[in-house]
C-alpha cells in the first residue's frame, strides 16, 4: 500500500532504496557507483556514496562498497583492471565524497594524508535548533559507553557481543543494551563554588575537535558546515548532539543523552516536513560529506552535491543555501 502523504511516501522510498542496495546484484551496485563517479585520474577514483550503503561487510549485510571494488575497477577501466582500494570510510547513513585508490601504494599515501590531518574535510548537516555561538570549535574528548533502550528495535551491537565473547565477559545487563559514543569532558564544575576544575581523563577517551559554522537557520532547524579536525568514530554526531545541543535531523542514536529512542521533533518541524511524530523514526540521517581538499601532488578540491532527500528537506524547512 502506497502512503497518500508525500512526506511519508518519500521516507518509505528512501528506506526501500537502502534495502534495494543491499539486495541487488554486485554488478548492478557497481554500475550505480560508476554512474556516481565525481572524479578520476590515474591514481584515484572519487565516488558519490549513496545513503544506506555500508562501506564494510558484517552480519546481515549482503552488499557493501568493499565487495564491489573489483567489479567497479573493471567497469571504469577494462577487464584486466586491479581492484580499487579504500582510503577512508563513511558511515552507512552518511552520503557524499569518498576516495578510492587504483593501487595499494596510492591508498597508503592517501591514508597517511588523512591520518596526519592534511585532508580538509567539509560536511553539511541539518540540525535541530541552532548553535550558540553561530560559529566556533568543539574540543571535547569522546569515549564509547553502553546505553539502554526501551525500544525493541535497538539490539545489542555485534561488536559488543564479539568483545564480550573474546574477553569471556558477561553479556550486557540489560537485554536492549548497545554501544554508542559519548563525551568525556576534561573539565567539570566544582560542587563548591562552581569553579572549573580538571577531571581525570578516561583511559579510553580520544581527543576530538570539530569546527562548525551556521550557514542558514529558521530557529527550529539549521544548516551547518562542519570540519572535523580529528577522525573519531561518530565525532560530528556526538559533538553536535551533546556538545552543542543540536542533534542532526534523523539521528535517532544521538538525540537522547542516556537512552536509545526515536528523535523527538519540534511541532514546527513536524508541520514543515508534513510528518507525524510517530513516523519520525523513519527520517534519514541528514549528514553529507560535501567537500574534500586532497593534497595529492596537486591540491584537488572534490565537491559533491547533497542527495535529493537532503535538498527537499532544506526546501521544506526554508533553509536557503543560495548565498553559500
Amino acid at each position: 500500500q502506497v502512503p497518500r502523504d508525500p512526506a511519508k511516501r518519500r521516507v518509505r522510498e528512501l528506506a526501500m532504496l537502502s534495502r534495494q542496495l543491499q539486495q541487488v546484484h554486485p554488478n548492478v551496485l557497481a554500475k550505480i557507483l560508476k554512474e556516481g563517479t565525481l572524479f578520476q585520474n590515474e591514481e584515484i577514483v572519487v565516488i558519490n556514496k549513496p545513503y544506506g550503503l555500508p562501506v564494510h561487510g558484517g552480519p546481515g549485510i549482503k552488499n557493501c562498497i568493499t565487495d564491489v571494488l573489483p567489479v567497479l575497477a573493471k567497469m571504469l577501466e577494462n577487464m584486466k583492471a586491479e581492484p580499487l582500494h579504500l582510503c577512508h570510510r563513511l558511515d552507512k547513513e552518511t552520503t557524499g565524497v569518498m576516495v578510492l585508490a587504483r593501487s595499494k601504494e596510492v591508498a597508503e599515501r592517501v591514508r597517511f594524508l588523512f591520518k596526519t590531518r592534511q585532508v580538509e574535510k567539509t560536511y553539511w548537516a541539518i540540525s535541530l535548533g541552532e548553535p550558540d555561538p553561530a560559529e566556533g570549535i568543539v574540543e571535547i574528548p569522546i569515549v564509547e559507553k553502553e546505553v539502554r533502550s526501551h525500544q525493541s528495535h535497538y539490539k545489542v551491537s555485534h561488536t559488543h557481543s564479539l568483545l564480550a565473547s573474546a574477553a569471556c565477559a558477561p553479556a550486557p545487563a540489560h537485554p536492549l543494551s548497545a554501544l554508542q559514543m559519548t563525551l568525556a569532558p576534561s573539565y567539570c564544575l566544582c560542587p563548591e563554588g562552581g569553579q572549573l576544575m580538571r577531571k581525570r581523563q578516561e583511559r579510553s577517551a580520544e581527543s576530538a575537535v570539530t569546527r562548525y559554522r551556521r550557514l542558514a537557520s529558521t530557529g527550529a532547524c539549521s544548516l551547518l558546515e562542519l570540519q572535523p579536525i580529528t577522525g573519531v568514530k561518530h565525532q560530528i554526531r556526538v559533538h553536535l548532539a551533546y556538545g552543542l545541543g543540536c542533534p542532526i535531523l534523523g539521528d535517532h542514536k544521538y538525540s537522547h543523552w542516556s537512552k536509545l529512542a526515536p528523535q523527538k521533533l519540534p511541532e514546527i518541524t513536524l508541520r514543515r516536513l508534513k510528518l507525524q511524530q510517530s513516523k519520525a523514526r523513519h527520517l534519514p540521517l541528514h549528514l553529507h560529506a560535501h567537500r574534500l581538499c586532497l593534497p595529492l601532488h596537486q591540491r584537488l578540491e572534490l565537491i559533491c552535491k547533497p542527495p535529493p532527500f537532503f535538498l527537499r528537506t532544506l526546501e521544506k524547512l526554508e533553509l536557503d543555501i543560495s548565498k553559500d
